[in-house]
């Protein structure tokens, strides 16, 4: 029997501004399925409506046109707690406003879940069950050892592994990523596409990741969709999606893409000046 769908998008109109603004449209006729349990590489030049693809599926902001199924349930009927407790969204931008700890930023996670104190004092979401889950976030990325420091005090990367445990601990079936290997070294950057690779197959996330970086969206992803001028300009396979003429229509410039030498899959290299792209 087949997984059902974590998303459904038909056709689907999104513009910044009030419903009758006039400007373009950032998301334009969108329809997509986006498989349960995959990773998903959304993938285009500035402004062609990556970002704006996450903050629709979060349900930040809200299509002008269009419908959007979360699980088969329609998106716009359902609470934001509810969407929460299903989808959780690590922006690009996570520059930290107060100076909570690495394990208060993450247990911060858990909130879509709180439930009502004994005491009845509005609620909690500070159980022994929420700082486990907490823990065994910051355990997956990476960040006990800076539990008790303040995210202020964070590195880029360090800043990145804490807001995706953040995430993790919602205990979603669908993880948004906006970027998630910026500011990370070479080291992280692997370490990143590994434990995502891993949330997939051992935990059954559904993962739908922007990425600037073509080589590891190419490398990591299942699925790609490439966007310009926010419509689909192409979907599919690494393979059908990463090809010379793809890339040329969508960004301009002509690309070298060859067989990576361990996986087989599309590598995107710039040539020097002059030389003409080619698909080995």
């Amino acid at each position: 029997m087949p997984l059902q769908a974590s998303y459904e998008i038909e056709s689907v109109f999104f513009r910044y501004g009030s419903l009758r603004s006039e400007g373009p449209w950032a998301l334009n006729d969108i329809t997509l399925r986006v498989h349960a349990r995959e990773i998903l590489g959304i993938v285009g030049p500035n402004g062609s409506g990556k970002t704006s693809l996450l903050k629709v599926l979060a349900k930040i902001v809200r299509p002008q046109k269009g419908t959007i199924a979360l699980y088969g349930q329609s998106l716009e009927a359902a609470a934001q707690e509810e969407v929460a407790r299903q989808v959780a969204y690590v922006p690009q931008d996570n520059q930290p406003t107060f100076s909570f700890t690495v394990a208060e930023t993450v247990l911060m996670g858990r909130f879509p879940h709180r439930h009502r104190s004994r005491w009845g004092y509005g609620f909690g979401w500070d159980s022994r069950d929420d700082w486990a889950i907490a823990s065994q976030a910051m355990t997956t990325m990476d960040v006990t050892h800076l539990a008790e420091r303040s995210i202020m005090d964070l590195s880029g990367g360090e800043r990145q592994r804490t807001v995706i445990a953040r995430a993790l601990a919602q205990t979603p079936k669908v993880l948004l990523l906006d970027e998630p290997t910026a500011f990370l070294d070479l080291q992280h950057q692997l370490e990143i596409c590994s434990v995502l690779r891993s949330l997939k197959e051992d935990r059954g996330l559904t993962i739908i990741i922007v990425s600037h970086d073509l080589n590891v969206a190419s490398q990591y992803c299942d699925r790609l969709v490439m966007l310009k001028e926010g419509a689909i300009f192409a979907t599919g396979r690494p393979m059908e999606v990463m090809r010379p003429d793809v890339l040329q229509s969508v960004y301009g410039c002509a690309v070298l893409v060859d067989a990576h030498p361990e996986s087989g899959l599309p590598r995107i290299t710039l040539p020097r000046e002059g030389v003409r792209s080619r698909q080995s």
